[in-house]
């Protein structure tokens, strides 16, 4: 017997030790609800010599593609798919574990070439361009974008995706020269699209209290908010109206808001309702520009503006826009002004000064504070003789 007990006990110790040590080799991106699991040991650190050019370049993708990230790859790509990632949060995935096997603040360029190697072998044709001691991280991207520099590449446009590492230390004259090298496979367009949002723990939500008056009453608001969508659009780029628009809320957000407004209007006919959502974005959210709340040009998704204290026009629209279409889905334009942007709504009948576009008849609904009141149908008194654009149309499919 005491053979038997000798022999268990090295079983479970010898149990302890792969546990332990598999423990030492496992990292954990523990970003999204479900984390994102890889075996370190799989991932050997490449090491790269001298200057960053396009012969040690070529030297680092021969070693890592030679090494065993098969398994990592296989990884990402069916982490990927299960979570229904768009590119811009799959690429916020690969950020995190590039820089997990190869700090940031360890050795920049090789972060960089880690980001590189993955996106590639996920599919995506992402180039390298090196000069004035930086490298510079670009990817094929056929969506009108700004606030970003982009490169044309035999015809094809390529957007910078670490341009925000350098800010004004990138230089936009021609002293990055582009490194030739193709990877097989990497044939993909990247985009900024956002259909759906990731679904994060429970418990990083905070709970968040709004409030604004209607009609002699006033309305309470806990919204669940999470600090994590701050990291995810940090570096989103300026996109094009409709993408922009139709960024969603998360399930948990989207659950502590929607129902309630649905309740509140529940009694209301479309037009009262409508109404109800243009106060609720006007008048429960304090108003700031840009410049004075982030020091740059930055639009806020719907789910931003909810967590942020401040918002500008731009934030509200798109706010708007989420609500009313959630909620009614009726038509909308979107309505430029050389320094405004508002919104207007199709209802059955045009109410007030209505605007006509593509034959159809839409009534202004402003979710900005204008410093005078104003009903569905009235323009600020500022806007009423400007000249403006339509830059996104919402039909209901």
């Amino acid at each position: 017997m005491k053979r038997r007990y000798v022999y268990i006990f090295s079983c479970c110790v010898a149990l302890l030790y792969t546990i332990a040590s598999f423990g030492q080799s496992v990292d954990t991106i523990d970003f999204f609800k479900e984390p994102f699991v890889f075996d370190k040991s799989k991932t050997p650190q490449i090491q790269i010599q001298g200057e960053t050019g396009e012969k040690s370049i070529l030297e680092f993708y021969n070693t890592i593609d030679s090494a065993h990230y098969d398994q990592l790859i296989s990884r990402l790509k069916e982490f990927k798919a299960q979570k229904k990632l768009n590119d811009w949060l799959y690429y916020q995935l690969i950020r995190k574990v590039s820089e997990a096997i190869s700090p940031k603040a360890d050795n920049y360029h090789r972060y960089t070439l880690y980001k590189w190697y993955l996106m590639n072998k996920s599919g995506y044709d992402a180039r390298l361009a090196v000069g004035d001691g930086q490298i510079i991280f670009y990817i094929r991207n056929r969506e009108d974008i700004s606030d970003i520099p982009f490169f044309i590449v035999d015809g094809q446009q390529f957007t910078c995706l670490n341009y925000h590492d350098y800010g004004k230390l990138f230089k936009r004259s021609d002293v990055y020269k582009p490194v030739l090298i193709r990877i097989p496979g990497a044939t993909n367009d990247f985009s900024y699209k956002i259909a759906e949002m990731p679904e994060f723990k429970d418990d990083s939500y905070a709970v968040k209290n709004i409030n604004f008056h209607y009609n002699n009453k006033v309305y309470e608001f806990d919204i669940k908010v999470n600090d994590n969508i701050a990291t995810i659009f940090k570096n989103y780029p300026g996109v094009d109206f409709e993408t922009y628009f139709n960024i969603p809320l998360t399930k948990v957000t989207y659950q502590s808001l929607i129902p309630v407004l649905r309740e509140n209007i529940k009694d209301m006919d479309t037009k009262n309702g409508v109404d109800y959502l243009m106060r609720f974005t006007r008048y429960a959210f304090l108003y700031e520009n840009d410049d004075a709340n982030f020091g740059m040009e930055k639009r806020l998704s719907p789910e931003q503006t909810l967590i942020h204290n401040y918002s500008d026009c731009d934030d509200r629209a798109a706010l708007f826009f989420f609500l009313v279409k959630e909620i009614y889905n009726l038509p909308m334009i979107a309505i430029l002004y050389p320094t405004h942007i508002t919104m207007a709504v199709q209802f059955e009948h045009s109410i007030g000064d209505a605007i006509k576009y593509e034959g159809q008849y839409f009534s202004i609904c402003e979710p900005t504070p204008q410093g005078q009141h104003l009903n569905i149908g009235e323009v600020a008194d500022k806007y009423k003789h400007e000249n403006y654009k339509i830059v996104y149309h919402y039909q209901p499919r």
